[in-house]
């Protein structure tokens, strides 16, 4: 579904069978993982003290994001989740998938202390 703030320029209309117009942004392309440039770090802020895995930096369309998602969330055999263009996996795992992305052929780099 289309969100309101997405429309162009027009209001209002009395034709019943007026559609609105919708700015489409272009489909964003997926880069090869060699290209890739991921930051992988384990945070604890706004997260009620639980820690996380934040793998950021993926330049691609949501569906391949949502995958490797899948991929990352299954190899380290726990939850998480994709959002704001980050994948987010439960616990302490920045070691292990940094090594699965490197495997995968990923440019990886581990940031945070």
């Amino acid at each position: 579904m289309k969100k309101d703030k997405d429309r162009v320029n027009v209001v209002y209309s009395t034709n019943p069978s007026f559609q609105y117009e919708y700015n489409v942004g272009p489909e964003a392309i997926t880069l090869p993982p060699q290209q890739q440039n991921l930051r992988v770090k384990n945070d604890r802020k706004q997260r009620a003290g639980k820690t996380v895995t934040v793998v950021s930096g993926f330049v691609g369309s949501k569906e391949d994001l949502e995958a490797l998602g899948r991929t990352l969330k299954s190899k380290c055999a726990t939850g998480g989740s994709v959002k704001d263009g980050e994948i987010l996996i439960q616990g302490e795992n920045a070691d292990k998938v940094v090594q699965i992305l490197l495997q995968a052929g990923y440019k990886v780099k581990k940031s945070g202390g």
